[in-house]
């Protein structure tokens, strides 16, 4: 009986250098390097534009399972959906997209009664829709972000779509490399802010707040 706990300290060395012999057997994963949406330095608020009296929720866009994740996309033939080795994004393309909208609102300056559909909090409209491309696509040797995104403005009393469009991005890419992809989803990120912000606060002018 006494020589039960020795048997016991014997086994769990054993087991101890085991562990830690399959650790040291297991392949390590890839460092990644991780990247933050860039965005414009030089935003101008609007000309000659007044603060407007609504409010406005964004909401985190839809997307398909391969968009829904912090991978950076590329599409290099076909219908091939694959993502850069060792980059990622700091957050999920919806996320990302998201997070730049309420950046280029902020940044506007018409509409300054913000949130996200992270809080809890009412407003007079929500801002949305579906995430359809945030990716990097091959033309033969050319390169290009794509950005597609079917934007909706949506009544907060009802939830009535009041407004809705498609909006499509095309960037080239001169620089390949990850880093030069990364640039061009911001120049391309710049392009569609301007068109969606222009066209949001215009609906929501023209719509009934109830």
């Amino acid at each position: 009986m006494r020589r039960a706990p020795r048997v016991l300290r014997q086994l769990s060395l054993v087991v101890g250098l085991a562990l830690s012999g399959a650790c040291s057997i297991l392949p390590q994963a890839d460092p990644a390097d991780v990247y933050r949406l860039p965005t414009a330095q030089n935003s101008i608020p609007a000309p000659n534009s007044l603060p407007v009296r609504w409010s406005l929720r964004i909401a985190k866009p839809i997307s398909s399972d391969a968009l829904n994740s912090p991978n950076i996309a590329v599409v290099p033939q076909g219908d091939l959906i694959s993502h850069y080795k060792a980059s990622r994004w700091s957050d999920p393309a919806p996320v990302l997209l998201r997070n730049r909208i309420l950046d280029a609102f902020q940044r506007d300056g018409r509409v300054r009664l913000l949130s996200t559909d992270d809080s809890n909090l009412q407003s007079d409209f929500e801002l949305g829709g579906e995430l359809q491309a945030f990716q990097t696509e091959y033309r033969g040797q050319a390169a290009e972000v794509v950005i597609r995104f079917d934007g909706r403005l949506v009544r907060g009393s009802d939830q009535r779509i009041l407004a809705s469009r498609r909006f499509e991005v095309r960037q080239p890419v001169s620089n390949k490399q990850v880093p030069g992809v990364v640039a061009g989803f911001g120049q391309a990120g710049d392009q569609l802010m301007t068109q969606l912000i222009g066209w949001a606060v215009q609906q929501g002018e023209n719509s009934p707040q109830r």
